[in-house]
């Protein structure tokens, strides 16, 4: 197990790594990644020897807080509305982190896409099948057809009003005739 300075450099970061990619895109400079967290470059590169290993990580806590988010609506009010929040969750997530995923070396991606999508259907999944219990979502409806359409809006380019509209015409497909 780490020590506690190297987990709080770790998280340090990752944090700046976040701020720096969302800011400049994932061919930021690393040195500024290291700057931003109050690190110097070789203790970055202890943590993350590679740009690939930086953006691995950083897409890995992504979508680890997206699945996160998903657990959490599953607690919460009506099932619909936590099926269709983690959906607008999902537009966002694709339409503003799809760079950082596609800079990652096509080579070396095939099994972290695998996992990462097996964590986006799951969550999906477990959302749908509580919002189909409760009698909010027709049975016919798929969590890859879910994800098909909340790509397609991602895509598009959809800004975050554009995006409600739609996820407001996805509901009502969805919902028992």
């Amino acid at each position: 197990m780490p020590r506690a300075d190297a987990r709080r450099n770790r998280e340090s970061l990752l944090t700046a790594a976040k701020e720096v990619f969302g800011e400049r895109g994932p061919d930021a400079p690393l040195d500024e990644i290291a700057r931003r967290a109050g690190l110097g470059n070789a203790t970055m590169y202890r943590h993350f020897p590679t740009r690939r290993d930086m953006l691995v990580a950083v897409y890995a806590d992504e979508v680890t807080a997206l699945a996160g988010e998903g657990r959490d609506l599953l607690g919460s009010g009506r099932p619909a509305d936590a099926l269709c929040s983690w959906l607008r969750t999902f537009v966002a997530h694709v339409a503003t982190k799809r760079d950082l995923a596609h800079a990652i070396p096509e080579g070396e991606r095939t099994a972290l896409f695998a996992e990462w999508h097996a964590t986006m259907h799951e969550t999906l999944a477990a959302l749908l099948e509580r919002a189909q219990e409760a009698g909010a979502v027709r049975p016919d409806v798929h969590e890859a057809d879910l994800l098909t359409l909340a790509n397609g809006m991602a895509l598009a380019g959809a800004d975050p009003s554009k995006t409600d509209r739609l996820i407001a015409l996805v509901r009502t497909g969805m919902e028992p005739r």
